[in-house]
């Protein structure tokens, strides 16, 4: 759809509201750290490895990776059990609702370094529009008011 200062995106957001996203993320680290939004999403996550996706239903993978060593799953923890897949790592899912370009430079460098002060290891994924951060089960509360505090910090004064 194009819209008056170009193209732009309607989607549907949890709620069912239709809103509008411009392609184009932020890049300002300031703006990103005041208007991010960490959600937690429910479940449990897993990473597995695999080296044949024949037997894997696309469906149900988050994210899938290609390494030399064959390809990193990250999926549900109860459908990695169902699957008898391996797995030693079971992970919380932060996503960061705010609209990160990807040439943004700081935002995962803010919030590792911020987390790693708690304690608290994360995995981060970027996806075309928000950056998504898995860390350990245990510590998914703990990460959430970590971020949540960051943004509270970082408000213009």
């Amino acid at each position: 759809m194009k819209g008056r200062f170009g193209k732009i995106t309607l989607f549907r957001d949890s709620e069912n509201n239709l809103r509008y996203m411009n392609p184009k993320g932020k890049t300002n680290l300031n703006e990103l750290l005041n208007t991010m939004n960490p959600i937690l999403n429910e479940g449990e996550y897993v990473f597995a490895m695999v080296n044949d996706l024949n037997n894997i239903p696309r469906d149900i993978t988050i994210c899938e990776f290609k390494e030399k060593e064959g390809v990193t799953l990250i999926l549900k923890r109860e459908e990695a059990d169902l699957l008898n897949l391996t797995y030693h790592y079971i992970a919380a899912w932060i996503t960061l609702s705010v609209h990160s370009a990807l040439e943004a430079v700081g935002l995962t460098a803010a919030f590792s370094n911020e987390l790693a002060k708690h304690n608290i290891s994360c995995n981060v994924v970027a996806g075309y529009y928000h950056d998504h951060i898995f860390v350990d089960q245990k510590d998914r509360f703990k990460a959430i008011e970590v971020l949540r505090n960051m943004k509270e910090y970082n408000k213009p004064m």
